[in-house]
Protein backbone atom coordinates (compact mmCIF):
# COMPACT_ATOMS: atom_id res chain seq x y z
CA UNK A 1 0.00 0.00 0.00
CA UNK A 2 2.02 3.35 -0.98
CA UNK A 3 -0.36 6.05 -0.61
CA UNK A 4 -3.12 4.99 2.06
CA UNK A 5 -5.28 6.87 5.08
CA UNK A 6 -6.31 6.02 8.52
CA UNK A 7 -9.39 4.76 10.05
CA UNK A 8 -8.09 4.65 13.45
CA UNK A 9 -8.28 0.27 13.35
CA UNK A 10 -5.02 -0.70 12.71
CA UNK A 11 -5.18 -4.38 11.46
CA UNK A 12 -8.44 -4.06 10.41
CA UNK A 13 -9.21 -1.71 7.79
CA UNK A 14 -6.80 0.65 9.68
CA UNK A 15 -4.86 1.32 6.74
CA UNK A 16 -7.68 2.29 3.75
CA UNK A 17 -6.03 2.22 0.34
CA UNK A 18 -6.37 5.52 -1.04
CA UNK A 19 -8.51 4.17 -4.10
CA UNK A 20 -11.01 2.97 -1.28
CA UNK A 21 -10.93 5.99 1.25
CA UNK A 22 -14.02 7.85 -0.42
CA UNK A 23 -14.26 11.60 -0.23
CA UNK A 24 -11.04 13.11 0.80
CA UNK A 25 -11.91 16.08 1.74
CA UNK A 26 -10.09 17.20 4.88
CA UNK A 27 -8.02 14.10 5.40
CA UNK A 28 -5.04 13.21 5.70
CA UNK A 29 -2.91 11.30 2.92
CA UNK A 30 -0.20 9.13 4.04
CA UNK A 31 2.72 7.92 1.48
CA UNK A 32 4.34 5.03 2.10
CA UNK A 33 7.71 4.67 -0.09
CA UNK A 34 10.47 2.54 1.70
CA UNK A 35 10.54 -0.50 4.06
CA UNK A 36 13.86 0.56 5.24
CA UNK A 37 14.78 2.02 8.26
CA UNK A 38 18.02 2.03 10.63
CA UNK A 39 16.38 1.16 13.69
CA UNK A 40 14.17 -2.16 14.95
CA UNK A 41 11.80 -0.50 17.36
CA UNK A 42 10.83 -3.39 20.08
CA UNK A 43 6.93 -1.43 19.57
CA UNK A 44 7.05 -1.79 16.08
CA UNK A 45 4.28 -2.68 13.85
CA UNK A 46 6.57 -4.37 11.57
CA UNK A 47 7.23 -6.80 13.79
CA UNK A 48 3.54 -8.36 13.71
CA UNK A 49 3.18 -7.67 10.35
CA UNK A 50 2.99 -11.10 9.60
CA UNK A 51 -0.30 -11.43 11.62
CA UNK A 52 -1.42 -8.43 9.28
CA UNK A 53 -1.28 -9.55 5.86
CA UNK A 54 -4.60 -8.11 4.65
CA UNK A 55 -3.59 -5.01 5.82
CA UNK A 56 -0.37 -4.35 5.84
CA UNK A 57 1.74 -1.11 4.68
CA UNK A 58 4.78 -3.63 3.97
CA UNK A 59 5.71 -3.30 0.44
CA UNK A 60 5.98 -6.54 -0.85
CA UNK A 61 6.61 -5.37 -4.30
CA UNK A 62 9.25 -3.47 -3.42
CA UNK A 63 9.76 0.31 -3.37
CA UNK A 64 7.94 2.54 -5.86
CA UNK A 65 9.51 4.73 -7.80
CA UNK A 66 8.94 8.37 -7.93
CA UNK A 67 6.95 8.18 -10.96
CA UNK A 68 4.63 5.27 -9.94
CA UNK A 69 3.89 7.43 -7.03
CA UNK A 70 3.19 10.56 -8.83
CA UNK A 71 0.85 8.73 -11.20
CA UNK A 72 -0.86 7.62 -7.96
CA UNK A 73 -1.56 10.97 -6.67
CA UNK A 74 -2.31 12.55 -9.97
CA UNK A 75 -5.44 10.62 -10.25
CA UNK A 76 -6.97 12.91 -7.08
CA UNK A 77 -7.65 16.59 -5.99
CA UNK A 78 -5.47 17.22 -3.51
CA UNK A 79 -6.89 20.91 -2.99
CA UNK A 80 -8.97 19.43 -0.64
CA UNK A 81 -7.16 17.37 1.32
CA UNK A 82 -5.89 18.69 5.59
CA UNK A 83 -2.48 16.86 4.81
CA UNK A 84 0.00 14.73 2.98
CA UNK A 85 2.27 12.98 5.12
CA UNK A 86 5.09 10.44 4.65
CA UNK A 87 4.76 8.26 7.30
CA UNK A 88 4.57 4.43 6.50
CA UNK A 89 6.42 0.99 7.53
CA UNK A 90 9.66 2.51 6.82
CA UNK A 91 11.91 5.56 7.36
CA UNK A 92 10.84 7.95 4.96
CA UNK A 93 13.99 10.02 5.14
CA UNK A 94 15.86 6.69 4.01
CA UNK A 95 14.79 7.85 0.65
CA UNK A 96 15.44 11.74 0.64
CA UNK A 97 16.03 12.73 -2.60
CA UNK A 98 13.00 10.96 -3.87
CA UNK A 99 10.53 12.64 -1.13
CA UNK A 100 12.01 15.40 -2.07
CA UNK A 101 11.62 15.10 -5.26
CA UNK A 102 7.44 14.27 -5.42
CA UNK A 103 6.89 16.86 -2.90
CA UNK A 104 8.63 19.63 -5.26
CA UNK A 105 5.88 17.61 -8.14
CA UNK A 106 3.18 18.26 -5.81
CA UNK A 107 3.74 21.75 -4.44
CA UNK A 108 4.46 22.86 -8.13
CA UNK A 109 0.82 22.23 -8.47
CA UNK A 110 -0.49 22.73 -5.13
CA UNK A 111 1.43 25.84 -3.46
CA UNK A 112 -0.52 25.74 -0.31
CA UNK A 113 -0.29 21.76 0.42
CA UNK A 114 1.23 21.09 3.52
CA UNK A 115 3.50 18.44 3.80
CA UNK A 116 4.44 16.72 7.29
CA UNK A 117 7.44 14.25 7.73
CA UNK A 118 7.22 11.06 10.73
CA UNK A 119 10.86 10.41 11.25
CA UNK A 120 13.21 8.84 13.46
CA UNK A 121 15.18 11.62 13.28
CA UNK A 122 18.57 9.99 12.12
CA UNK A 123 18.67 11.38 8.72
CA UNK A 124 22.28 13.26 9.75
CA UNK A 125 23.75 9.65 10.59
CA UNK A 126 22.09 7.77 7.51
CA UNK A 127 24.04 10.15 5.09
CA UNK A 128 26.39 11.52 7.40
CA UNK A 129 26.08 15.15 6.87
CA UNK A 130 23.39 17.83 7.49
CA UNK A 131 20.58 16.99 5.46
CA UNK A 132 17.99 19.74 6.94
CA UNK A 133 18.70 22.52 4.52
CA UNK A 134 16.60 20.36 1.96
CA UNK A 135 13.90 20.34 3.87
CA UNK A 136 13.19 23.70 3.43
CA UNK A 137 10.45 25.17 1.20
CA UNK A 138 9.22 21.12 1.47
CA UNK A 139 8.60 20.41 4.49
CA UNK A 140 6.27 21.97 6.67
CA UNK A 141 5.84 19.90 9.60
CA UNK A 142 8.58 17.53 10.86
CA UNK A 143 7.36 15.40 13.48
CA UNK A 144 9.89 13.05 15.30
CA UNK A 145 9.65 10.01 17.30
CA UNK A 146 11.48 10.75 20.25
CA UNK A 147 10.22 7.48 22.73
CA UNK A 148 12.71 7.96 25.28
CA UNK A 149 13.76 10.02 28.21
CA UNK A 150 17.91 9.61 27.94
CA UNK A 151 19.70 7.61 25.35
CA UNK A 152 20.15 4.11 27.47
CA UNK A 153 16.24 3.75 26.84
CA UNK A 154 16.01 4.96 23.52
CA UNK A 155 18.86 2.69 22.52
CA UNK A 156 16.87 -0.32 24.23
CA UNK A 157 13.73 0.50 22.53
CA UNK A 158 14.79 1.36 18.56
CA UNK A 159 17.86 -0.78 18.90
CA UNK A 160 19.07 1.71 16.21
CA UNK A 161 22.30 0.25 14.32
CA UNK A 162 23.73 4.13 14.92
CA UNK A 163 23.75 2.71 18.70
CA UNK A 164 23.92 4.89 21.80
CA UNK A 165 24.90 8.25 20.16
CA UNK A 166 21.47 8.03 18.25
CA UNK A 167 19.78 9.99 20.81
CA UNK A 168 21.44 12.91 21.05
CA UNK A 169 22.03 13.54 17.10
CA UNK A 170 18.16 12.98 17.03
CA UNK A 171 17.93 15.82 19.47
CA UNK A 172 20.90 17.76 17.08
CA UNK A 173 18.52 16.93 14.10
CA UNK A 174 15.64 18.61 16.14
CA UNK A 175 17.52 21.46 16.48
CA UNK A 176 19.23 22.11 13.20
CA UNK A 177 15.50 21.53 10.94
CA UNK A 178 13.77 24.02 12.92
CA UNK A 179 16.05 26.73 10.87
CA UNK A 180 14.13 25.06 7.94
CA UNK A 181 10.83 23.47 9.16
CA UNK A 182 8.30 26.04 10.65
CA UNK A 183 6.52 23.12 12.84
CA UNK A 184 9.20 21.18 14.42
CA UNK A 185 7.36 18.15 17.11
CA UNK A 186 8.62 15.23 18.93
CA UNK A 187 6.73 12.25 20.15
CA UNK A 188 5.90 10.10 23.08
CA UNK A 189 3.16 7.88 23.30
CA UNK A 190 0.65 8.08 26.53
CA UNK A 191 -0.16 4.66 28.71
CA UNK A 192 3.65 3.48 27.55
CA UNK A 193 5.48 5.84 28.71
CA UNK A 194 4.67 6.64 32.47
CA UNK A 195 3.53 10.20 33.38
CA UNK A 196 7.22 11.40 35.19
CA UNK A 197 8.55 10.25 31.59
CA UNK A 198 6.95 12.45 29.37
CA UNK A 199 7.56 15.08 32.07
CA UNK A 200 10.97 14.47 31.45
CA UNK A 201 10.00 14.75 27.70
CA UNK A 202 8.40 17.80 28.02
CA UNK A 203 11.79 19.44 29.53
CA UNK A 204 13.83 17.87 27.06
CA UNK A 205 12.34 19.33 24.45
CA UNK A 206 11.47 23.05 25.93
CA UNK A 207 15.26 22.90 26.16
CA UNK A 208 15.11 21.97 22.12
CA UNK A 209 12.74 24.94 21.60
CA UNK A 210 10.43 22.29 19.97
CA UNK A 211 6.94 21.17 20.46
CA UNK A 212 6.06 18.07 22.94
CA UNK A 213 3.27 15.50 21.12
CA UNK A 214 1.77 12.74 23.33
CA UNK A 215 0.14 10.78 21.09
CA UNK A 216 -2.56 8.60 21.89
CA UNK A 217 -2.06 4.78 22.66
CA UNK A 218 -3.55 2.13 20.13
CA UNK A 219 -3.78 -1.24 21.00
Amino acid sequence: MILYTVTGNVGNEGYLDISKSGDLTGKNIYVNMTNKCPCNCVFCLRQTKEMMEDNSLWLKEGEPDVDTVLELFSKYDLSVVNEIVFCGFGEPLERLTDVCTVIDALKLRYPSLKVRVNTIGLANLIYDRDVTPELSGRVDTLSISLNAPNADEFYALTRSKFGIRSYEALKEFAVRAKHYVPNVVMTVVEQVMPEEKIMICQKICDELGVTLRVRPFEE
